[in-house]
């Protein structure tokens, strides 16, 4: 496995618990001899040496090029008859381009973006959203089981990165109104808690609020999925609906807002972060 950061640790945790965890290599070589010491894997010099000792490679990066890179490092240990898969969250174009290197190396690539934040990734339950070849995709189950609680094949190479850009358009959305109605409920001097409780029972009610309502409450930002990784998932929706010629108005909305909070200095803090420009930035 290559990529050991908030979401691929635990991945890579639920692989070794099933037996398939064989190797590791992370940009920071601590990472992967932490959790080398902890599950019995052994640690790759680079992604050359993994891909060669590997019939499967599961990698999860931060963007694009991140991906790019490691695959022109795995490239000349790849071995015919490889699957790759990818759990990043990337463009599709980029999907449909690594699916490419591979092919001429005689291996498969299957890109499988996850869904469920960090908790998802811990307690192995997250959505898995598919995109290849049907064979490729069965080869590789054992090892999407592993992590997730649900794997849905969404089509061909690019597919699942598709769906990725769909959940993440929903995301942002929900968190949006989220974050203004419960900023909107202080301004009312409303008890927050019983607040949160009421609108959760009802039509109002969503992952985001019932696992992030209470912490935005208590101003804790440190929980979950960085808001600068939102904002570039955002920025490759854009990119789709300008190749569709179609509006998204919700995404420029989220993205003008997830840009300002970056240029603050709040990148590594929670998408739920973004209460504090609701509040006016005056917590």
């Amino acid at each position: 496995m290559i990529g050991l950061g908030a979401m691929g640790a635990p991945m890579a945790r639920h692989l070794s618990r099933a037996g398939l965890l064989g190797m590791l290599w992370n940009r920071t070589r601590a990472r992967a001899d932490t959790l080398a010491d902890e599950t019995g894997a052994s640690v790759a010099e680079g992604p050359e040496q993994l891909a060669a000792g590997c019939n499967v490679i599961l990698t999860c990066v931060s963007a694009d090029r991140d991906l790019l890179d490691v695959v022109d490092r795995l490239m000349p240990g790849v071995k015919a008859g490889a699957v790759l898969v990818d759990t990043s969250t990337v463009s599709p174009v980029t999907a449909r381009e690594v699916a490419v290197r591979m092919e001429k190396a005689g291996a498969g690539f299957v890109d499988a973006p996850v869904s469920g934040g960090v908790e998802g990734a811990k307690k192995g339950t997250l959505s898995v959203m598919a995109g290849g070849d049907s064979a490729n995709i069965s080869r590789i189950m054992p090892v999407l089981e592993a992590i997730s609680g649900t794997v849905t094949h969404m089509g061909p190479v690019g597919s699942g990165q598709a769906t990725k850009a769909v959940n993440q358009v929903m995301v942002a959305g929900i968190a949006e109104a989220v974050c203004e109605a419960l900023a909107l409920g202080e301004k009312l001097n409303l008890p927050s808690e019983r607040l949160i409780s009421i609108v959760s029972a009802g039509a109002a009610g969503s992952w985001f609020l019932d696992h992030r309502g209470r912490t935005m409450l208590d101003n804790s930002f440190d929980v979950g999925f960085k808001l600068s990784l939102l904002l570039k998932d955002l920025l490759i929706c854009q990119a789709l609906a300008q190749d569709l010629n179609i509006s998204l108005p919700t995404v420029e909305a989220a993205i003008k807002d997830y840009r300002q909070l970056v240029e603050l200095g709040d990148g590594d803090h929670d998408i739920s972060g973004l209460i504090r420009l609701k509040r006016g930035l005056d917590r």
